[in-house]
């Protein structure tokens, strides 16, 4: 009920067009000692972490990477990630740490307080590329497959963890007259002074997550039709963020340390897109020249896991051992019977039997009807017997 009616008090405010400011930035978590302040900022950080990585685990499986691996790299890189962020972002916005041109009267102590705002992408990507170098090489998989997998994901996290800036209302653009101008708190730090209270402002916030959702999609088509390696997808996603980056950059008005070059006076964070588009492009010709890789897998040569040996293989073997030849001859396996008493004799040799048979008489049959026992007859018999 609560929320329908919040929902009801925001309502004109969205008819009218604009995007409210908001109303709560975290919530406190009561401890035995005191509270633990948990701020939107970071759960929109934390909500880009979990989806990028789902979408990364998944399309990492489907290149046939060790189970478990990502988890492996992910652990390195995500810190190294976190600390490039904030350090690029103390470079970049110097004043509230070091004070207007390096005068000395910033607060230092603010540098770790992430939570208050201020991750640099380019930071976080240089160093959380380290920590992903390093996990790889743990792990035996190269960096080049583990960022084409992870490029589409890293680029959907920053389109979540962008919302966090809408909490903190920071990072907005300026003043404008469309209807989806963003509100921010008159009584906010960030608010520009000498406006008037009800000035609304570019969504800057907005824009770019919209335009990483887009580069989401776009990311997948184009690695769905043309299956890119040796980490050119990555580069394709520096080269779109980049192009998005240069213009939302420009509309901000929130200060920046400004840089000049061939004349001209902009943003840190201007010039650093247009740097890394060029270098993306160049790498990302550069790498279609040579190719698909041969073979075309994810381990790092000589991590290959080794083959189960096939079923069946130790079968064969003793087969191939044996003698096929292993047909014992009539006359030795009856001469080795026991009762014999025939010895080793030739089928030439007249037996008792033949030499007391009456003429005409055939021995064999004579011989098994009077029930005598113990030969066999051998000869011309012998041999009818074997050809039928």
């Amino acid at each position: 009920m609560q929320a329908l009616i919040q929902a009801a008090a925001l309502a004109p405010t969205m008819v009218s067009g604009s995007i409210p400011s908001p109303s709560w930035s975290g919530f406190d978590i009561p401890l035995p000692w005191g509270s633990l302040r948990i701020h939107a900022y970071a759960l929109c950080i934390l909500a880009g972490i979990v989806v990028g990585l789902w979408l990364t685990s998944v399309r990492w499986a489907k290149r046939g990477a060790p189970e478990g691996s990502v988890w492996d790299i992910v652990i390195w890189a995500i810190p190294f990630g976190i600390i490039g962020g904030r350090l690029y972002h103390v470079v970049s916005s110097p004043d509230a740490y070091f004070g207007p041109g390096f005068d000395g009267t910033g607060d230092l102590s603010l540098i770790p307080q992430i939570q208050r705002g201020g991750l640099g992408i380019w930071g976080a990507v240089v160093l959380g590329a380290v920590g992903a170098w390093i996990g790889c090489r743990r792990s035996g998989v190269k960096l080049s497959a583990f960022v084409d997998a992870a490029a589409p994901g890293l680029l959907l996290a920053q389109a979540l963890g962008r919302w966090g800036n809408y909490f903190n209302q920071e990072l907005f653009g300026g003043p404008t007259t469309l209807p989806w101008g963003l509100q921010i708190d008159a009584n906010n730090p960030n608010f520009p002074a000498g406006l008037p209270a009800d000035t609304l402002f570019h969504p800057t916030f907005l824009y770019e997550s919209l335009w990483n959702v887009a580069g989401v999609l776009i990311l997948l088509a184009l690695d769905r039709r043309f299956n890119f390696r040796r980490s050119r997808l990555f580069w394709l996603y520096a080269m779109y963020y980049t192009l998005g980056r240069v213009w939302i950059e420009a509309m901000r008005i929130d200060d920046a340390e400004q840089i000049s070059i061939f004349g001209i006076t902009t943003r840190l964070n201007v010039w650093t897109s247009i740097f890394v588009f060029v270098a993306a492009l160049i790498a990302f010709l550069l790498l279609g020249l040579k190719g698909r890789p041969e073979p075309d897998t994810v381990y790092l040569p000589g991590r290959e896991p080794e083959e189960a040996p096939v079923a069946g293989a130790a079968v064969e073997d003793d087969e191939e051992v044996r003698d096929p030849d292993t047909v014992v001859s009539d006359s030795d396996s009856r001469g080795n019977l026991p009762g014999n008493q025939s010895g080793s004799r030739h089928a030439s040799d007249p037996t008792e039997e033949t030499a007391a048979a009456p003429a005409g008489s055939k021995p064999g049959l004579d011989a098994t009807a009077s029930g005598t026992s113990g030969s066999t007859a051998t000869g011309p018999a012998s041999e009818a017997g074997a050809g039928k």
